[in-house]
C-alpha cells in the first residue's frame, strides 16, 4: 500500500516537475524497510539518493552523511533525500535536506509516531539541555508545530509503517509541467555566447548580462534570489567567461562547499571554450587557471580581504551568511559581487539588506540589483518550498515599517514572551523571529527550536501598538555545581554557558561558575525604529525584571557595538586574541553586574584584562583595528594603574617636552598610554589614541604608522606622539614629572 502510494506521489512529482514529501512514522526499522520499497517503486535509483541519519543505524545501500554534516548536501541535487529523525530532528538538516531535492523528486522523512514525537526527547534535545537541565526539561514546541506543518499543508503524505494505513496520500493533481523554452541571448554581450547559452532561465541570463558590467573596475553587483533559482550557477558562467578573457577571478564564501557550483559551471564552460588549462582539484587551495592567464580561486573570507585589492573581481557567495564589517572590508576590491540568498538558513537576504545596503550604496562603486524569481530545480509554487518555508520560519518577517515607524521608548510596553504563548500566537512568533534573521546573519532553523524548547532561554520584546519592534534572546548561565567546575577548570568544556566557561577555562577562574547570569543572545531593534534607544530601553526593562546576579554578551568587536555596549553599563572582560574564522572579528565578552556577586566577578575580570591586554596588543593583537582597542579599553570603567618611580616620570616628562627618548623606557609609555585609554576622562583627539595604540602598545613600526595614518613623514609621527603624551604628563604626573615639565617651558 505505501509502496503504491509512493510509486504515485513520484509520478506526480515528475508530471508536475515539483517535489513531494512522504513521511513514514513508526519503528525505526519498519520505516527503513518501507522507505526501500518506496524509493523502488517511485522509480529512484539509489545512486541518486542520499540518507542524512545519525551515526549509526540502519543503512538503505546509498550515499550517507550525518544530519550534523548535512550542509555537505550545499549546491548539490538529489533524486531523492531520505532525513532519519529517530535519533534527533535537526531544524538545520530539515532545511538543507529540503533544499538538495531536485524536481520531481521525494524528500523522505522517518519519524515516531506522530502523535507521540513532540513528547519524545533526542539528540538535539540534549545539545538544548545546558547543564543544569536534564533533557527531560527541553519542550518539544518546535516538533508539535513541525507536526502540525506536515498535516495542514499540500504535497505531503503521511503513512503509518506500523498500521500500513495512509493519514493523507499527500496528491494534489496539478497540471502537467509545460517545458520552458530556452532563453535567448540577449542582442548585444561580451561574453561568449556559450555562457548565455548555458542558462536555463531569463532570470539566469539577465544576471549573467549584469555581471558584464564588472569587466572594469568601480562596479558593484547585488544579486539575490530565493534557493534553486541558479544564482550561483550564474556567477559560475560569469567567472567563467571573466578567466576566459584573462580576468582575476577571487571567489569567497562562509565555506567552499558553498561556492563549489560556482567552480562547477566555470570549470564547464572554460571546457566548452577549450580554455581551461588546468582543473580545480578536491583539496585547497581550489583554483582553476585559464588559457591565457585568468583564473577563477578560492579564499576564505579573513584571506580574501587581504587578496581582494589585487583581484579584477571579487564574488562573495552566500553575503548574507558573513558579517557586515566583513562585507564592508570587500570594498576594497576593484569590482564585486554579491551573490546572496534571500530565504535561508545560510543567511537571510533582509539582513543582508537592511545591515549592508546603505553602506554598499554609499560607496564609490556603481550598483546594480539583479534578483532571480524563476527557479530552476523545480517549478513555482512547488508545495514543499511553501512548506518549508512555513515549518522553518525562513521566510519570517518583522512588522511593516509603518506600523512601527512611530515607536519609541515612551510608545512601547516591555514583556517577556513564553514558548507556549509565542506557539499559539503564529503572527508574533513570525514577527519576533522575523525581526532576528533580519538583524543578525547568523540566526538560523535550530534557533526556531531553541527559541521554541530550550529550558535556559528566555524571549523578551518591545511591543508598539501590539507589533514587536524590538527583541531579545537570552540564555541563563552559571549557578554551576562544584564538581562541574571544576571538571571545567581542569580542561573540559561546557557548552551553552559561554562566560563561565571562558572564564574558567581560559582565564583560570574556578569560582567563576558560582553567580547566575543571562547572556544576551540576540537582540534586534526594527530598521525603521533604530537610534531611538529603544534597544537601551529593552535591556534596561530586562535588567529591573532579571533575578540573576550578572547580565552578560559575546559578540565579535566592532567600534560601534563596544560602544552600544558599554553605554548600557556593560564592562569588557575579555578580548580573543584570534578572529573567528567565520566572521573576521576578534570576540569580545563583556558583564554587567546585578548583585553583590555580579560585581565582584565583573571587578575581578575587568581588573584582570587591563592588567594582561597590555603585553597583548604587542603580540597576539599586534594587528587589530586600532579603534577596537580604543573601544573596549574604554569599556572597562577601571583605570589601568600607573606605578612610576621619579626618574621614570622624570623620563616620560623628557620625552614629551624635551629631548627624551620614548623607545629607551618603553613600558613607562605603554602604562601611560593605557591609563589614558581606560580613563574616561582623557582629551587626546581620536587620531592620537589610535597613534598611541599602534606604535606605543602594538609597537608597529614609525613608517607603517605614519603611512596609516596620514602623517607626512616618520619625523612629524615621532613629534605627533611626544605632543600626543603632554596632557597625559599634565594629568597623571607627580611632581617630579612637572618639575622636569617646568624645566622646558622655562
Amino acid at each position: 500500500m505505501i509502496a503504491d502510494l509512493a510509486a504515485v506521489l513520484g509520478a506526480e512529482a515528475r508530471r508536475a516537475n515539483e517535489r513531494r514529501v512522504l513521511v513514514l512514522t513508526g519503528e525505526r526499522e519498519d520505516c527503513y524497510a518501507e522507505a526501500r520499497e518506496a524509493l523502488d517503486a517511485a522509480g529512484i535509483s539509489r545512486a541518486a539518493t542520499t540518507l542524512v541519519a545519525g551515526e549509526s543505524g540502519d543503512d538503505l545501500d546509498c550515499e550517507r552523511i550525518t544530519s550534523k554534516h548535512a550542509d555537505e548536501l550545499l549546491g548539490r541535487t538529489r533524486g531523492a533525500v531520505v532525513l532519519d529523525c529517530h535519533d534527533e530532528c535537526r531544524p538545520n538538516a530539515i532545511g538543507r535536506t529540503v533544499g538538495a531535492v531536485d524536481g520531481g523528486g521525494l524528500l523522505v522523512l522517518l519519524v515516531p509516531s506522530l502523535d507521540s514525537w513532540p513528547d519524545r526527547r533526542d539528540g538535539f534535545d540534549a545539545t538544548l539541555a545546558v547543564p543544569p537541565n536534564e533533557p527531560a526539561s527541553v519542550a518539544g514546541n518546535f516538533r508539535r508545530r513541525l507536526v502540525d506543518t506536515l498535516r495542514a499543508h499540500r504535497g505531503i503524505a503521511i503513512a503509518n509503517v506500523d498500521s500500513g494505513t495512509i493519514e493523507c496520500d499527500g496528491l494534489i493533481d496539478p497540471p502537467p509541467h509545460e517545458q520552458r523554452s530556452a532563453p535567448a541571448p540577449p542582442d548585444e554581450h561580451g561574453f561568449p555566447r556559450a555562457a548565455y547559452e548555458a542558462c536555463l532561465t531569463p532570470d539566469q541570463t539577465a544576471a549573467i548580462h549584469a555581471f558584464e558590467d564588472l569587466r572594469e573596475p568601480s562596479g558593484a553587483l547585488v544579486v539575490e534570489a530565493d534557493r534553486g533559482r541558479g544564482k550561483s550557477s550564474a556567477a559560475g558562467l560569469a567567472a567563467g567567461a571573466l578567466a576566459a578573457d584573462g580576468k582575476d577571478v577571487l571567489v569567497t564564501a562562509s565555506a567552499y562547499r558553498s561556492a563549489a557550483p560556482i567552480f562547477e559551471r566555470a570549470r564547464e564552460l572554460l571546457a566548452t571554450l577549450d580554455a581551461l588549462a588546468d582543473v580545480d582539484r578536491d583539496e585547497p587551495p581550489h583554483r582553476l587557471d585559464a588559457v591565457g592567464g585568468g583564473e577563477v580561486r578560492f579564499a576564505k573570507p579573513a584571506v580574501a580581504t587581504e587578496q581582494a585589492e589585487r583581484a579584477d573581481l571579487l564574488v562573495v557567495d552566500e553575503a548574507a551568511a558573513l558579517p557586515v564589517d566583513r562585507l564592508t572590508e570587500f570594498l576594497a576590491a576593484p569590482a564585486v559581487a554579491f551573490v546572496t540568498t534571500v530565504h535561508g538558513y545560510e543567511g537571510a537576504g533582509r539582513g543582508f539588506s537592511v545591515r549592508f545596503r546603505d553602506r554598499l550604496d554609499d560607496s564609490a562603486f556603481t550598483v546594480h540589483e539583479q534578483r532571480l524569481d524563476d527557479p530552476i530545480r523545480y517549478a513555482a509554487g512547488d508545495p514543499v518550498e511553501v512548506w518549508a518555508f512555513r515549518a522553518l520560519l525562513l521566510d519570517a518577517r518583522p512588522p511593516v515599517a509603518p506600523l512601527v515607524k512611530e515607536a519609541t521608548p515612551e510608545t512601547v510596553d516591555y514583556a517577556r514572551m513564553d514558548a507556549e504563548e509565542l506557539l499559539a500566537d503564529e503572527h508574533r512568533l513570525r514577527e519576533a523571529f522575523g525581526l532576528l534573521v533580519a538583524a543578525h546573519y547568523r540566526t538560523e532553523p535550530n534557533d526556531l527550536a531553541r527559541l521554541l524548547d530550550a529550558p535556559n532561554v528566555s524571549v523578551q520584546v518591545l511591543l508598539h501598538e501590539g507589533h514587536v519592534v524590538s527583541v531579545a534572546l537570552l540564555a541563563r548561565e552559571g549557578g554551576l555545581p562544584e564538581d562541574l567546575r571544576r571538571e571545567v577548570y581542569e580542561g573540559s568544556r561546557l557548552k551553552g554557558h559561554l562566560l563561565p566557561d571562558v572564564l574558567t577555562s581560559q582565564l583560570r577562574d574556578e569560582r567563576a561558575g558560582v553567580p547566575t547570569g543571562q547572556r544576551v543572545l540576540r537582540i534586534a531593534t526594527h530598521p525603521a525604529a533604530r537610534s531611538r534607544g529603544l534597544g537601551s530601553r529593552l535591556l534596561n526593562e530586562i535588567r529591573a525584571n532579571a533575578t540573576t546576579d550578572w547580565l552578560g554578551v559575546g559578540y565579535g568587536s566592532t567600534p560601534e557595538l563596544v560602544d552600544f555596549w558599554r553605554r548600557n553599563g556593560f564592562s569588557t572582560v575579555y578580548l580573543a586574541t584570534t578572529r573567528n574564522e567565520r566572521s573576521g572579528e576578534h570576540s569580545a565578552l563583556m558583564l554587567a553586574p546585578l548583585s553583590d556577586a555580579g560585581r565582584e566577578l565583573r571587578d575581578r575580570h575587568v581588573r584582570r584584562f587591563v592588567e594582561r591586554i597590555g603585553a597583548t596588543l604587542s603580540d597576539a593583537l599586534a594587528t587589530l583595528d586600532p579603534d577596537v582597542v580604543r573601544a573596549v579599553l574604554g569599556a572597562t570603567h577601571i583605570t589601568a594603574e600607573v606605578d612610576l618611580s621619579d626618574h621614570e616620570w622624570r623620563v616620560a616628562a623628557s620625552a614629551a617636552y624635551g629631548p627624551g627618548l620614548a623607545e629607551i623606557h618603553p613600558h613607562v609609555f605603554r602604562a601611560l598610554a593605557l591609563r589614558h585609554l581606560t580613563d574616561t576622562g582623557g582629551d587626546l583627539s581620536a587620531r592620537e589614541e589610535r597613534l598611541l595604540v599602534m606604535r606605543v602598545l602594538q609597537t608597529r613600526s614609525t613608517k607603517n604608522v605614519a603611512d596609516a595614518l596620514d602623517y607626512v613623514s616618520t619625523g612629524a609621527c615621532m613629534r605627533a606622539l611626544g605632543d600626543a603624551y603632554k596632557p597625559l604628563v599634565d594629568r597623571y604626573g607627580n611632581r617630579a614629572a612637572h618639575d622636569e615639565r617646568d624645566r622646558y617651558l622655562d
